[in-house]
């Protein structure tokens, strides 16, 4: 046989994840251990590699493989597929190596049609039995169709919600069996009116449609977002699982649940989770009906209930981690469906860590590796202003399903909480329920309020991992989603007002209630002590202000890896003085004008070397062409006009002709102080005095700056300027009878520079690379504009992610790579960091690591993230 594409549960286990996906290698390895699981079989991810080079279709040899596959169950089960007699039903699910809940497609009770459906009633009189067939039929018509075929859910939803209003029921555990047959009767009629054919009988047509859809479904547009958010390449594929249906709709003596060995919100030890009785899976993910706690299993299933006590404990210590598991119970009877590691909050990741480190479950390295860095965020985001929040009183509660405090305008649709997020409005996304088809509606809103749905439900496992925050399952919600409109404790609310919610507790206020930051508390140090003992990488901070330096302080910098000097300039006093610089007609005016702003910028600079205790801060010099900072409303022309002794037409005039087709490759960074070195001896002497200034009052600290000259591409012009800087420099020092080192370097971000680094080492005491420039160089987009044509690529595969997200490491990688290579030989005490947006990116830290940079530098709020994945390069690469 040339290609091994089916594998049973019996042959496989949890080392063969890549092969058998997550779902598929977890169903084998719970097998391997003795725990009741259906037996069925796994299509491997590379079929689904296959089925796209195929061109979107399965291979008869895949498919005969399948038809094994059944062939195995039908013995191991003693049900024959099609049978009438004694049908063997299976579920088709998929599982990629990476957990996507929710992104891709299920299909349950496959193998049912109108024969099957007759002989099973047949040979059953139990009126009670005849129910459960019929409602395993048209919940297999309906997801058949919906997942398959692509027909909406809506048109079968409206047609049950028609059929419960006509009987006066609430639920559709009230429908009879006669009920459930005629809607079996409409959906197939609906499938033929949507899609002008019959549905397919055929139980070998009805997997073969599935098993493609579950391929399919790895390209559906949720599962790109997902994958892009979540750094899961596309290449790697899903594989589909197929086992026998067990079912938790087949009486009262049956239920089906999901559960947590952990609290995934707050990361208590303690079993957690939901349970339905008389209820198939989706019942209880979907959140259509709204299930009960699990302890209550216990009353209702004790001995299931004590089985699957001893279960988690098994998988707890087998894994050594929080396991999410779902379960069914037939008859009585305990089936394990599936476990993986539980999604969780980041507060709870992180007591996760720390209790499985105590227990003796992981190692210190072990437990800083598993933890996601970029859920650090959630930890940061605001809460609820406890004053603020004790005056309010709660107009309602749901579950409390992914923490963090959430203010903002009600939108109803992901498409309005897109939209109005772009135009700069806060949103709360209300919904009924949830669908993957919503997330990036979810992204864009501030939190997420929905109507049906537990803890388990869609809406609260991607809010978790998205560290949004979510209210899930508020029942006295009455909805008006048609109308845009909904009622709570007597209270009508409309698109746009305002609702504040609480994903610790619950709680949904009327009106805004003012949050604050977070603070950081015992888990997080002992984690971050843990990452900061294995890192290599040092972590600095991108800061302008005194207040965002002392906020990146308090999270862990290390330093400033760069301080954008231009940000300082635009405050009210001193962009009058830089526009008369501007508009200056000689060096002499230029310098007077540029003589007022240079106590301001010294004063910046004192406050940043104050903030930082003695640790390095790296200043770039002004960087943006010169047309930013000029006046563009008539009031602020006039006045610039007036101070200048010219007229409105000659202002005008000099702005006319700083226009620039391409400014971000124009006259800018050390072009500026080519042309106009007065700017660089200004900003030196700001640097050096304010330098001077703060070692004088604190002798103990190590005062030394680094200059930074941006967008060199040019050895020569690097000498240029820095030949201005040090004349400069080391004229203030000597005349304040002092000793103060300081270095020149520069910033990486012209490809040119990047490949004649040996020559620009030999001038510069350091590099830093400026990704954002560097990215948009080499691959000549605009970062301003590649927005707009950038989903095209993804959407054809031709980018699997935002190259100025995400470090390029196979283009601009190679650069940076080239740089260290070239210049560390020729400048040994050289030392090189990162300053661009990738600094953040856990992907690019861990590139940094590899390619030997000294340092990282992030925005304030992503040092942990960066000194986390610090850890885990170091962890990961040893």
């Amino acid at each position: 046989m040339a290609n091994k594409w089916v594998y049973m549960f019996s042959e496989g286990d949890m080392t063969m994840r890549n092969l058998l996906g997550g779902k598929g290698a977890n169903l084998a390895e719970m097998t391997d251990i003795g725990l009741p699981v259906p037996q069925g079989f796994t299509i491997t991810t590379e079929a689904c590699t296959q089925y796209y080079e195929d061109g979107r279709k399965i291979n008869d040899e895949i498919m005969a493989q399948a038809m094994e596959g059944v062939k195995k169950m039908e013995e191991i089960n003693g049900k024959k597929f099609g049978d009438l007699k004694n049908p063997l039903l299976v579920s088709v699910r998929s599982g990629a190596r990476a957990s996507m809940p929710g992104m891709m497609d299920t299909i349950l009770n496959l193998g049912l049609n109108d024969e099957v459906v007759a002989a099973m009633i047949a040979g059953n009189p139990d009126p009670k039995f005849e129910r459960f067939v019929y409602d395993s039929y048209r919940r297999f018509i309906q997801m058949f169709s919906d997942v398959v075929m692509e027909v909406g859910k809506k048109y079968f939803e409206q047609l049950i919600d028609k059929m419960k209003e006509e009987r006066g029921v609430q639920y559709d555990v009230e429908l009879t069996a006669a009920d459930l047959k005629e809607l079996a009767e409409q959906f197939k009629a609906e499938y033929k009116n949507q899609l002008g054919q019959d549905f397919p009988s055929d139980p070998v047509e009805q997997l073969k449609l599935a098993i493609e859809a579950v391929f399919r479904s790895w390209d559906n547009p949720r599962a790109n977002v997902y994958r892009r958010d979540n750094d899961i390449p596309y290449s790697w594929g899903t594989a589909v699982n197929v086992m026998p249906m067990v079912f938790g709709n087949l009486n009262d003596e049956s239920g089906t649940g999901v559960a947590f060995t952990r609290d995934p919100a707050t990361g208590e030890k303690k079993l957690m989770g939901e349970f339905l009785i008389n209820a198939q899976g989706e019942d209880v993910v979907a959140g259509v009906r709204t299930p009960m706690p699990i302890a209550q299993m216990e009353q209702e299933f004790p001995e299931a209930y004590a089985e699957f006590i001893q279960v988690c404990e098994t998988l707890e210590n087998h894994y050594h981690d929080m396991q999410d598991m779902e379960f069914t119970v037939e008859n009585k009877k305990l089936y394990m469906l599936q476990c993986r590691n539980g999604k969780r909050t980041a507060p709870a990741a992180l007591k996760i860590a720390c209790d499985l480190v105590d227990e003796g479950h992981k190692t210190e390295e072990e437990a800083v590796a598993m933890i996601d860095p970029r859920n650090l965020d959630t930890l940061l985001h605001p809460q609820f202003d406890a004053a603020a929040l004790k005056a309010a009183t709660p107009l309602g509660k749901g579950l409390g399903a992914s923490p963090g405090a959430a203010c903002g305008k009600i939108v109803f649709t992901a498409e309005d909480a897109e939209a109005w997020n772009e135009r700069g409005e806060k949103v709360v996304l209300v919904r009924l329920e949830t669908s993957p088809e919503d997330i990036t509606g979810m992204k864009a809103s501030q939190g997420i309020l929905t109507v049906r749905g537990g803890m388990t439900s869609h809406a609260a496992v991607v809010a978790r991992g998205m560290g949004t925050c979510c209210v899930s399952g508020c029942g006295d919600i009455a909805m008006d989603e048609e109308n845009k409109k909904f009622t709570l404790a007597g209270k009508e609310f409309h698109e746009g007002d305002y609702i504040s919610i609480d994903g610790t507790t619950g709680n949904i206020y009327d009106g805004e209630i003012k949050t604050v930051d977070a603070t950081i508390a015992g888990e997080f140090g002992r984690v971050m002590a843990w990452a900061d003992k294995y890192r290599k990488l040092k972590v600095r901070t991108n800061a302008d202000t005194p207040a965002d330096a002392k906020k990146a302080r308090e999270l862990g910098a290390e330093g400033i890896g760069l301080c954008r000097t231009e940000h300082m300039f635009f405050e009210e006093d001193r962009i009058a003085a830089f526009r008369e610089m501007i508009c200056s007609d000689t060096v002499e005016e230029r310098e007077a004008a540029l003589e007022k702003i240079l106590p301001y910028q010294q004063g910046d600079f004192k406050a940043l070397y104050e903030a930082l205790e003695g640790c390095p801060v790296t200043i770039r010099f002004l960087d943006p062409p010169l047309h930013e900072f000029v006046p563009t409303e008539e009031a602020d022309i006039k006045k610039l006009a007036d101070a200048q002794g010219k007229t409105v037409e000659q202002i005008k005039t000099i702005i006319d002709g700083l226009h620039e087709f391409n400014p971000m490759m124009g006259h800018r960074g050390c072009r500026l102080a080519v042309t106009y070195p007065e700017i660089a001896k200004m900003q030196t002497k700001a640097v050096i005095r304010a330098a001077i200034e703060v070692q004088k009052e604190h002798a103990d600290w190590n005062i030394k700056p680094e200059i930074m000259i941006p967008l060199v591409c040019e050895v020569e012009e690097l000498k240029y300027v820095k030949k201005v800087v040090v004349e400069t420099a080391d004229a203030e020092i000597a005349a304040a009878g002092v000793t103060l080192e300081y270095e020149v370097g520069t910033m990486i971000e012209i490809p040119r520079a990047a490949l004649t680094a040996d020559e620009i080492a030999k001038e510069a005491d350091f590099f830093c690379f400026g990704t954002n420039d560097l990215t948009q160089m080499t691959f000549g987009f605009s970062r301003d504009d590649a927005g707009k044509f950038l989903d095209a690529y993804y959407d054809k595969k031709i980018f699997e992610n935002d190259p100025f997200a995400k470090l390029d490491q196979t283009g601009v990688g190679k650069l940076m790579e080239t740089a260290i290579k070239l210049g560390k030989p020729v400048n040994p005490a050289l030392h090189v960091g990162i300053c661009g947006e990738h600094g953040g990116d856990p992907s690019s830290v861990e590139f940094c690591h590899k390619i030997g940079l000294d340092y990282v530098s992030c925005s304030p709020f992503r040092v942990p993230i960066a000194r986390l994945a610090a850890a885990q390069a170091a962890i990961a690469n040893k």
